[in-house]
């Protein structure tokens, strides 16, 4: 057989078998896509991606520990009047209810009470203080009473001198009640005499007569 002829065949015989033989090309594409099929049909299976969103900048609200104490204009009583008010306990700081009727107010001298020169004059005024409500509460107006009227610098009136009579000054507890005096030392007649409490809102506001 000529060499052409031999070489022709045998070329012929040799592109045959490599061409049945895959290609490492071939070979490549096929993995390749597979595991793009792979990859797309793992994300259209799997759940949703969080998205991440701004977080609200409204505080959340802190749980109230007690009752909340309404703001507002103290109860103003008069001679021979009652009047209520939100109390709290010393001790505790837990609220309670206490009424305060107004029995009569007088301006008195030192002599009178046996007391020292007044920066402006006495009044003594006589109240009853009753806890109304369902837990203990203090009363304690030294040093939280102050008179308002007029042209006149707000200022503290109340004093440590006795008539003789029941303290006020105390803490009570639910339904006991006590009647006694307070000694002021106020500038002038007339005017009002708030209860503060330890707060910066008056609790409880005295209309003091002006004779």
């Amino acid at each position: 057989m000529p060499y052409s002829a031999l070489h022709r065949g045998q070329g012929a015989r040799w592109s045959l078998g490599d061409a049945m033989r895959p290609s490492r090309h071939a070979n490549a594409f096929v993995i390749a896509a597979l595991g793009i099929t792979t990859f797309v049909a793992g994300c259209s299976s799997s759940p949703e991606a969080p998205v991440d969103r701004p977080h609200s900048s409204v505080p959340k609200r802190e749980k109230a520990t007690g009752p909340l104490q309404k703001q507002g204009k103290a109860p103003v009583v008069t001679v021979g009047k009652t009047a209520s008010y939100s109390a709290a306990s010393g001790a505790t700081g837990a609220r309670t209810t206490f009424s305060v009727t107004f029995h009569a107010a007088k301006y008195v001298t030192a002599s009178e009470i046996s007391a020292g020169k007044p920066k402006g004059r006495y009044a003594v005024i006589t109240i009853e203080v009753t806890n109304t409500g369902s837990r203990d509460g203090s009363f304690h107006p030294y040093g939280f009473m102050k008179w308002e009227g007029g042209n006149t610098v707000t200022q503290g009136v109340a004093t440590l001198y006795s008539t003789g009579t029941q303290r006020v000054d105390s803490t009570y507890h639910p339904g006991e009640a006590v009647t006694g005096d307070i000694v002021l030392d106020v500038p002038h007649k007339g005017g009002k005499v708030s209860y503060y409490e330890g707060r910066r809102t008056a609790s409880l506001t005295f209309v003091m007569p002006s004779k």
